[in-house]
């Protein structure tokens, strides 16, 4: 096959300013220079007429571009911020919900090197960024796979469902259908070619071009997360429940690789034959307990076991973390401490329920890395049942809780039964579901390549080369 294109969205306002850099094609037209669309009761205006949709095309695909102006990134997180960013490919204007949509139609290995770019510390290893490469390439190539079927079934897609007992609500992507991805960190931060990209990030591109993960002839929804703090957690127990036997529950660790035959052959050339690992690239030395049993789940997160992602060297987190996270290395193992006061606001301003007084968080139900998906939340008012993991840090933290694989404790309780401090003590930054970045690092650093790092985190995944 040839080397696909992706629809990014960028840019969703009732008018959108943009600078062609270089002469773009359009109707038959060639022009250049500074533009502005409007939203015009259901079509855009552009040069006093109306049209449906817009697509500018770059004369010479490999070097024109274009400007978008006050592109909004960050979008609620808080250094939401606005700012000018330059694109390769073409752009596509849509009509979308009462306001136009900017899209950025680009070759994927273009996307990835931005992606890459964006995601990735400029001192990541190499090992880890051709990992990431292939990664970031499959979940797209699946993200939009998932979307053709959902629009061609016209499958309905839900991703919540509540009961008086039960409020159980995960985030995905679904609300995407377009285009294919977003530009923030929504799906993947992508900023086109507004930053420079390093020497290294293209080199790990064009090492892994057209290389992506299958599993039973299909590409993998390759999930990754900062840290899974030691364990694999599974992916029903964070999004839709559906089970990937590639996302399986495992340790984060081995003291050694087994062996690993590499055979990567060309899709093109209707060979089936790919990167093949047997069961897992590396064996566990000693087996996972079972996380989602209340007792063990505690010892585990109250304790500190060896994984690749249990290190506190800067040097290695510096891979992973911007500037900004690198403030605390208490990423393995973390705690949190709430005030009665504290804790009773913060729960009714990110839920909007009021609890009155919260006397108890009770753990409902975990998953195969000991994070909650399920939590009893007591209050003097109200008691409700939350979920899943996504929901249950959003509601317990002013923006993300570092992970809901923790455990509670409670400290001078009233004689009516009101806790004064909640403690949780807690593992792992994210969801972990698939890659675990810092576990991915460390690997790196002990000499792992990219394909036994790729194969310890996907298991019993192959990675094949679907175009050249």
């Amino acid at each position: 096959m040839k080397e696909p294109k992706v629809h990014v969205g960028i840019l969703f306002e009732p008018q959108i300013e943009f600078i062609l850099l270089n002469p773009y094609r359009i109707n038959g037209m060639e022009i250049s220079g500074k533009q502005v669309v409007t939203y015009n009761e259901g079509r855009i205006l552009w040069n006093g007429r109306l049209y449906d949709e817009l697509l500018f095309e770059p004369v010479n695909e490999a070097t024109d571009a274009f400007e978008l102006l006050d592109v909004t990134i960050g979008i609620n997180f808080h250094w939401e911020r606005k700012e000018d960013q330059r694109f390769l490919g073409s752009l596509k204007i849509i009509v979308e919900n009462k306001k136009l949509t900017g899209i950025n139609v680009i070759h994927i290995e273009d996307y990835l090197t931005s992606v890459i770019s964006s995601e990735m510390s400029a001192t990541a290893s190499l090992e880890l960024l051709e990992a990431h490469a292939v990664i970031s390439r499959s979940w797209l190539l699946a993200q939009i796979h998932k979307n053709k079927e959902i629009t061609e079934t016209q499958a309905e897609y839900s991703a919540f469902t509540q009961t008086d007992e039960e409020l159980i609500r995960w985030y995905d992507r679904e609300d995407h259908t377009r285009f294919d991805v977003c530009a923030d960190d929504h799906c993947q931060r992508y900023q086109g070619i507004t930053r420079a990209s390093t020497e290294i990030v293209k080199q790990a591109i064009a090492a892994t071009r057209g290389q992506v993960l299958t599993s039973d002839g299909k590409i993998c929804d390759a999930r990754f997360s900062k840290c899974c703090g030691g364990a694999f957690e599974e992916f029903q127990y964070c999004w839709e429940n559906v089970k990937y036997s590639y996302l399986t529950k495992q340790r984060d660790w081995s003291k050694s690789a087994t062996s690993y035959k590499l055979r990567v052959t060309s899709a093109m050339q209707n060979d089936s034959a790919a990167l093949v690992a047997g069961s897992s690239s590396l064996v566990a030395d000693s087996p996972l307990p079972d996380l989602t049993q209340e007792a063990k789940a505690e010892h585990w997160i109250r304790t500190s076991p060896e994984a690749f992602c249990n290190t506190t060297d800067k040097k290695v987190l510096s891979q992973v973390l911007n500037n900004y996270d690198q403030e605390t290395t208490d990423f393995y193992r973390w705690k949190v401490v709430y005030t009665q006061e504290e804790l009773s606001a913060l729960i009714l301003k990110r839920s909007g329920i009021d609890y009155g007084q919260i006397i108890d968080l009770v753990p409902i139900a975990r998953g195969t890395s000991g994070r909650l998906w399920k939590l009893k939340i007591v209050g003097t008012k109200k008691t409700l049942t939350i979920g899943k993991e996504l929901e249950i840090r959003r509601t317990l933290s002013t923006s993300h809780l570092y992970s809901s694989a923790f455990v509670v404790d409670k400290e001078d309780i009233s004689p009516e039964g009101i806790p004064a401090r909640f403690i949780l003590t807690g593992a792992g930054w994210g969801h972990g579901v698939g890659l675990c970045q810092i576990g991915a690092a460390v690997m790196g650093e002990q000499g792992y390549k990219y394909d036994a790092i790729l194969l310890h985190y996907y298991i019993g995944a192959s990675i094949e080369k679907l175009y050249e």
